[in-house]
């Protein structure tokens, strides 16, 4: 699976999957599936790069102590918003606001379709922002706020 970033912006970010063939059913299922968790965990703030307290303390875990009280001192890391998966032929693509989530996010879903792309489905490409020119999108399809509509 070839990863590539485009132009970025978290507050209206479009990912973009190329397979090798039109996914069927069972496999749109494991994408989507893919997609709703992910994205669930970052509206709960679980890509919070600030709080990795395990992930810093190394391989050795037993008797770990847990700090409550820096866990509370980091900032909120939270997504904010997603649109549908969207399906053309041998493309889907998703749109969402990252919020204040952490890069750590991308590392995630990275990780995780890498996974898929082995177990389920052949992932030929992933893009990371910016748009593709024979599929047009909104502005930011799925935001509350539209700023372009002065009557919103």
């Amino acid at each position: 699976m070839e990863i590539r970033f485009r132009e970025v912006d978290p507050f209206n970010c479009w990912i973009w999957l190329r397979f090798t063939h039109a996914p069927g059913q069972g496999e749109r299922g494991y994408i989507d599936t893919v997609f709703d968790s992910w994205f669930f965990l970052g509206k709960l703030g679980g890509f919070n790069a600030e709080n990795l307290q395990v992930q810093d303390e190394g391989a050795e875990l037993s008797w770990m102590g847990y700090d409550a009280e820096s866990a509370a001192r980091a900032l909120p890391a939270l997504m904010h918003n997603m649109g549908e998966l969207e399906y053309r032929g041998e493309w889907a693509r998703c749109w969402l606001d990252m919020g204040t989530s952490d890069a750590l996010a991308l590392d995630v879903l990275i990780n995780t379709l890498r996974q898929l792309d082995t177990d389920v489905v052949q992932i030929e490409e992933l893009v990371i922002g910016g748009v593709n020119d024979d599929w047009p999108v909104e502005e930011s399809p799925a935001s509350p706020f539209d700023l372009a509509d002065p009557d919103a």
